[in-house]
């Protein structure tokens, strides 16, 4: 089964990134682009047809290793 992992930063973390990419889009004349931020997605297949377990599974991959969960926020999503 096809597995997708979204993590982004929580509010209120200062998103370095985004800002950089909000001035870049500012300097090409999308001034009306505000609070940018960045994330990252990962996708991959998985074993199984348990979309239940799979998420559990995701779940827990995220906690130990995919996010930094005291700064990152995630979401997890099985097709």
């Amino acid at each position: 089964m096809k597995a997708k992992v979204h993590v982004f930063l929580k509010p209120g973390v200062l998103d370095v990134q985004g800002k950089a990419v909000e001035g870049a889009l500012h300097g090409l004349g999308w001034g009306g682009v505000s609070n940018v931020r960045v994330g990252k997605v990962l996708e991959f297949d998985m074993d199984g047809a348990d979309q239940d377990a799979a998420k559990a599974e995701l779940k827990a991959m995220c906690e130990k290793l995919l996010a930094n969960t005291v700064i990152e926020s995630y979401k997890v999503e099985v097709a």
